[in-house]
């Protein structure tokens, strides 16, 4: 015998007004993103009409974007920012790494204590550090000629190929860099996969190389492009030290360029080609993911 349930008028209308309130979430996620669009495309539209429109003849002209490469120093400070980059990547994940798994494994309890040293960079002023690196650095160079100390601060401030910036923007990108390995090692059963790894014969090098980082590799993709968007950006330190990086080579030939043009070209195609790496790395990394669960299932 079937049994025919009254519903309420309340429980009829549910899925109507269910279905309304997720209309009225999607138009206000429309005007939220229009809004925030119309907010950071504006200024770079409006850039980019300031690098090829000239008042006086009112005429459009691409020239900027072709000058930038043959300018002056354009190619050697972007050569320098890259490697700087790399190298800072490399001696941040070489530190970091091993020591996040040590913690996590072994010695959990020192976890805050890590993740506190992690985060004083936060609140260390660029300025007090750059001050301190250089009083350092003169301490070297004030000793005798061909001493060990006076030969190390003059290859850590050698104008080709500076070491200390990298060793400084390891301090500035920790706190970046370990925020984005902690939140990926939370979403990775971590001792599974030693134990694991451990129990087939693999030694520590080999486990923490085929087993643990292609895990944690949306973590790394993720420090990484945020050190490379900071060493790229970055000022005030190497200009202080009296380096000449990308961001002090746009400075100095906005001030000595003649048309003006010059300095925001560059600072645009710079701005859109970190925003091309950060998708393509996101598209990538996504799409492994993907292929991935696929396999899994």
């Amino acid at each position: 015998m079937t049994t025919i349930t009254e519903q309420s008028p309340a429980a009829v209308d549910a899925p109507q007004k269910r279905g309304l309130d997720l209309r009225r979430v999607r138009w206000w996620r429309v005007v939220v993103l229009g809004v925030l669009a119309v907010y950071f495309l504006v200024p770079l539209a409006a850039t980019f009409w300031f690098t090829v429109y000239t008042p006086g003849t009112h005429r459009f002209s691409l020239a900027p974007y072709s000058q930038m490469f043959s300018a002056p120093g354009f190619g050697t400070s972007v050569r320098m920012t890259v490697e700087v980059a790399l190298l800072t990547i490399v001696i941040l994940y070489v530190l970091l790494v091993p020591a996040m798994i040590a913690v996590q494994l072994r010695l959990p309890k020192l976890k805050p204590i890590l993740e506190s040293l992690a985060m004083v960079p936060l609140v260390l002023s660029p300025v007090a550090l750059v001050v301190g690196v250089q009083t350092v650095l003169g301490w070297g160079l004030n000793q005798d000629p061909g001493t060990p100390l006076f030969q190390l601060a003059a290859d850590l401030q050698n104008q080709t190929f500076p070491l200390i910036l990298p060793i400084v923007y390891v301090l500035i990108a920790l706190p970046f860099a370990y925020r984005s390995l902690d939140a990926q090692l939370r979403t990775v059963d971590l001792k599974t996969l030693v134990e694991a790894s451990r129990g087939l014969g693999a030694s520590w090098p080999v486990t923490i190389w085929r087993a643990v980082l292609p895990n944690l590799r949306s973590g790394l993709l993720s420090g990484a492009i945020l050190t490379l968007a900071l060493v790229f950006g970055e000022y005030t330190i190497s200009s202080i030290l009296q380096f000449l990086p990308f961001s002090v080579w746009i400075v100095q030939d906005g001030q000595g360029a003649t048309s003006g043009q010059l300095a925001p070209a560059v600072s645009l195609l710079s701005l859109l080609l970190s925003w091309a790496v950060l998708f393509l790395v996101s598209f990538l990394g996504g799409r492994r993911a993907v292929g991935r669960t696929d396999r899994s299932s």
